[in-house]
């Protein structure tokens, strides 16, 4: 029932942040999804799933390496994010990208029938990795590459404290464990639970730049995994969240701007 009520709640909550995601986030999460798509080795022709799409910033990255010759699966466990990854894959042109909502956990697709499985910044979100990252394995043809991309340490993440900051007005439930996965070898070791061979894993130290305190709080409070919990409060308690979040961040505030610090995590793996 914990991993029920964890799913709704990332279902809800990432439609509840759509509308703000790449406003927010497109830049400060480029070098993860940079060096992701590198890890990769897409080539023309081959068959991609990306996992977790959010709202395509994988997504049409991907499509492009592998031509209109391949195809682009993008799930994700948010109908808003599966719309728009629909939406702007038709304005695109894109007839090779497809979207569907689905479950990292659980995936409709049937076994070997990718050459790679992608994963950006969504393993936090998942009640189980390992069940998650065994469904990669098990969709991959053999030689296929699985890559993910998460946080790394809390301590090496400025933007951290938004979590005490939400859960000390209503009990988020968002990720219990969100760091686990970027702390020490955890993710590569869950790679190779699942299966996977040749495994190697990098940390990627990063600065979230934003511009102003609202900025800053659009990110973290509207863009990102506490949007649900966020969307409860009511306009006094927003400003005090507010206030305590910016405090904060207030070590890496410079003149009206912040500059954050952030460590990304990001692991290769293949199908033998």
């Amino acid at each position: 029932m914990e991993a029920n009520l964890q799913r709704r709640i990332q279902r809800y909550g990432w439609d509840r942040a759509a509308a703000y995601y790449e406003r927010y986030w497109k830049e400060q999460l480029a070098p993860a999804q940079h060096r992701l798509l590198d890890e990769a080795r897409l080539r023309a022709g081959e068959a991609v799933l990306d996992i977790a799409c959010g709202t395509g910033l994988v997504t049409f990255p991907a499509a492009e390496a592998v031509g209109p010759e391949g195809r682009v699966l993008a799930t994700d466990i948010s109908d808003r994010m599966v719309d728009a990854i629909r939406a702007d894959a038709a304005r695109r042109g894109m007839a090779h990208v497809a979207a569907r909502q689905m479950d990292a956990e659980d995936l409709d697709v049937p076994d070997a029938s990718f050459d790679a499985a992608l994963c950006a910044l969504g393993l936090m979100y998942v009640p189980d990795p390992l069940r998650a990252l065994r469904e990669m394995h098990r969709v991959l043809c053999p030689g296929g590459r699985a890559v993910a991309a998460v946080w790394g340490r809390r301590d090496r993440c400025g933007w951290a404290g938004i979590f005490p900051v939400v859960d000390a007005r209503v009990k988020t439930e968002v990720c219990p464990l969100f760091f686990q996965l970027g702390t020490g070898d955890s993710l590569a070791a869950v790679f190779r639970e699942a299966g996977f061979a040749d495994v190697v894993s990098e940390r990627l130290s990063t600065t979230l730049h934003y511009a102003s305190a609202e900025e800053a709080c659009g990110a973290a409070f509207a863009g990102g995994p506490v949007a649900l919990a966020y969307s409860r409060f009511d306009a006094a308690t927003r400003k005090e969240a507010h206030a305590d979040y910016l405090a904060t961040i207030a070590p890496y505030r410079h003149g009206t701007a912040y500059r954050i610090p952030g460590e990304f995590v990001v692991v290769r793996g293949s199908r033998p």
